[in-house]
């Protein structure tokens, strides 16, 4: 996902470090979202409020803690799968037509 940007957040990171208190207190007073600081006109740090950057933060523990809730759901599932079930894995390489020696 590529974020847009309107041409007044994006500023060089020399007319960031001169207007910095006024973008500082723009993003705190949410007349603006984010700043987007471009160094040799390529995007290398985006500023934000803390309030959005927690937001990001909880969303992103929210994320690993449904990764690792369906990563504990399929190990719990084949906990309960009988051995029988299992396929060698010999067995799954020749149905692939992967020549085990060449891993």
């Amino acid at each position: 996902m590529t974020v847009k940007y309107a041409p007044n957040e994006l500023l060089s990171i020399t007319d960031f470090t001169k207007k910095i208190a006024t973008i500082l207190k723009g993003i705190k007073e949410q007349s603006c979202e984010k700043v987007g600081i471009l160094k040799n006109n390529k995007l290398e740090a985006v500023v934000i409020s803390t309030d959005e950057y927690e937001r990001l933060k909880s969303l992103e523990e929210l994320f690993e803690t449904m990764e690792h809730q369906g990563i504990f759901e399929a190990v719990q599932a084949r906990k309960n799968t009988p051995l029988s079930s299992y396929v060698p894995f010999d067995e799954l390489a020749k149905k692939f037509n992967v020549d085990l020696k060449s891993l």
